[in-house]
Formats: C-alpha cells, structure tokens, sequence
C-alpha cells in the first residue's frame, strides 16, 4: 500500500527485529493513517526538497515490538506517528536544520550526532502529530552511559 508517491505501507513497518522474533507489526487502520500523515507532511516534503532517497530505520513499531526493543510502548512510534531516518550523503545536523526551518512537526531530535566531523553520524527522529504539533527540536547524546536530551 502506497501512502506517497515515495513511501509504503511496508517500508514504514519494516523491523528485522519483528520478522526475527514472529511479532506481527501490522498498523491499526488509525495507525496507518497516522502514518500516512507523516509521510505526507514530513517524509514526502523531505524527499521532493532534496531529491534522495530518505532512508527509513524505524517507522511503526506495535507495542510487543516496543518491548522487544526496549522502547515505551507509549512512544510515538507505537502510534504510527514517528520516524527514524536520514539521506546518505547528507548532513544529519543539515536535515534536522531543514524540517525544523521548513515544516510543521511535533517532535525533531538530532540523535547521537557527532557534529561537524562526523555529519552522517546518528539518524534523525521526526514526528507528526494530527491533533496539534509542538516544534520541540532536541539533540540525544549520550552521557555516563545514559541518553540524555537538550534543546536545540
């Protein structure tokens, strides 16, 4: 299933770690049109600005997959409305800086990136919200051993 020109159903609840474990990853039809949200007003903006392929890590992720990872099962992912990505060749500071100047989200963090000489360093986290967005723009990093979040 199509939910833009450029992202699909399957590509957005793909998990190595569900086909591993037989943890069925299927949407909710509400998830899915949570998903199909972000990749219209987030992923498929992204990918007409710049002209690459957005590489997608972790989309939807149901809540016996939560668990599998160690990821809240209240987590924005759980609900369809996060992504984890980045464009290969192009700054993750850079990508961030561009959804933050140039679209509506709810939550925007630079995860684990190294800075300026590492720039593909990390991934980006991004979601979408229907009921109303926050444009809460964070940097994860990691600090004794735990994940620690500031704003950017």
């Amino acid at each position: 299933m199509k939910l833009t020109e450029n992202f699909s159903l399957n590509e957005l609840t793909k998990s190595q770690t569900a086909e591993r474990k037989g943890i069925d990853n299927t949407p909710s039809a509400e998830h899915q049109e949570n998903l199909k949200s972000l990749c219209e007003m987030i992923l498929q903006p992204i990918r007409d600005h710049f002209g690459q392929v957005v590489s997608v890590s972790s989309g939807y992720r149901s809540p016996e997959l939560c668990v599998a990872i160690g990821s809240s099962t209240q987590s924005q992912h759980a609900k369809g409305q996060a992504s984890d990505f980045e464009i290969f060749g192009v700054s993750n500071k850079e990508l961030a800086d561009y959804i933050d100047q140039n679209l509506d989200y709810d939550q925007l963090i630079l995860e684990y990136w190294k800075g300026e000489d590492e720039p593909n360093s990390g991934w980006v986290h991004c979601s979408f919200n229907t009921q109303g967005n926050r444009k809460q723009y964070l940097r994860a990093y990691k600090e004794n051993g735990s994940t620690k979040y500031e704003p950017i």
